[in-house]
């Protein structure tokens, strides 16, 4: 007999104590193998460990839960508490009542999206309604989930690897440099005019036109051949640069069509992100 109070216990049935929460209705049950986070529970950036390497945590605001692996296995979540495993924006009627799952298949998780919005990952990849599933990694994701005005909500995600693995404290180590891509005086010029709106803050920047680039460089350099052929031909070599190194969503193969100004917003942001690009480079404008 199964003692009362395990996960086994059937909700609902007299053995269960008060106040124990239920298992969401219409969901396979996930305690099996696992129990609940309290919202109490510590951020999972700050890591995870447990003995069975693959173990799943998965915690909001309002608690969440950690399941160990097994094709078939999967934590619902979102906004209907009486109906998800982890219950993300309960106060948001934007958060769709069932927004996503967490599924383990193949030996590791995934997590699809079945809400109207998309879910944010980490580096702002979009999970779409009904797209393919997309792996999780090792270690901690943030996933979020948008709602009303503006707001997002979070819902931490870790996998353990083998023991061992938990981040350490590490105060005494030299801090790493960011990966900084060397660019000609004239690409970073070019860069840094074709960005100018993202190097000044301004609100949802986009990149100048290769034109408007070409017509500015023109104007602080006279005569020195600016065209927009020349100035989409540097950045174009910029861009293939970092694409080659790793850089993702730098190529029309990775966006799809129609592209529009993503790949030169996606290349200035990487280029800010790695510092190789900083608003004190608008001096090269004054200079040049």
């Amino acid at each position: 007999m199964t003692p009362p109070g395990t996960p086994d216990t059937p909700p609902g049935t007299p053995d269960t104590p008060p106040g124990t929460p239920d298992t969401p209705r219409g969901a396979s049950d996930p305690l099996e193998g696992g129990r609940r986070l309290p919202a109490s529970h510590g951020s999972l950036a700050r890591g995870a460990s447990a003995p069975l390497p693959g173990t799943l945590f998965a915690l909001a605001l309002t608690g969440g839960m950690t399941l160990g692996p097994g094709d078939g296995r999967e934590v619902l979540f979102g906004r209907n508490r009486p109906e998800v495993h982890v219950c993300v924006g309960e106060d948001d009627p934007q958060v769709s009542r069932h927004q996503g799952t967490l599924n383990h298949q193949a030996g590791r998780w995934w997590v699809s999206n079945v809400g109207r919005l998309p879910l944010r990952s980490a580096g702002g990849r979009l999970l779409f309604r009904n797209e393919d599933p997309l792996p999780l990694d090792t270690g901690y994701t943030p996933l979020f989930a948008g709602g009303s005005r503006g707001r997002e909500h979070l819902l931490e995600v870790f996998v353990t690897g083998p023991e061992g693995l938990r981040p350490q404290p590490r105060h005494e180590d030299v801090t790493r440099p960011p990966r900084v891509w060397v660019l000609t005086e004239q690409e970073k010029l070019a860069l840094v005019v074709l960005g100018r709106r993202y190097l000044l803050h301004e609100p949802r920047p986009q990149p100048l036109t290769w034109r408007q680039t070409a017509a500015e460089l023109g104007e602080v350099q006279p005569g020195a051949g600016w065209t927009d052929k020349r100035v989409e031909h540097l950045v174009n070599g910029v861009r293939t640069r970092l694409s080659r190194d790793g850089v993702p969503w730098l190529t029309r193969e990775e966006l799809g069509e129609p592209v529009g100004n993503a790949l030169n917003d996606h290349l200035i942001r990487a280029l800010l992100a790695s510092t190789t690009l900083v608003p004190m480079d608008l001096a090269l404008i004054d200079a040049a």
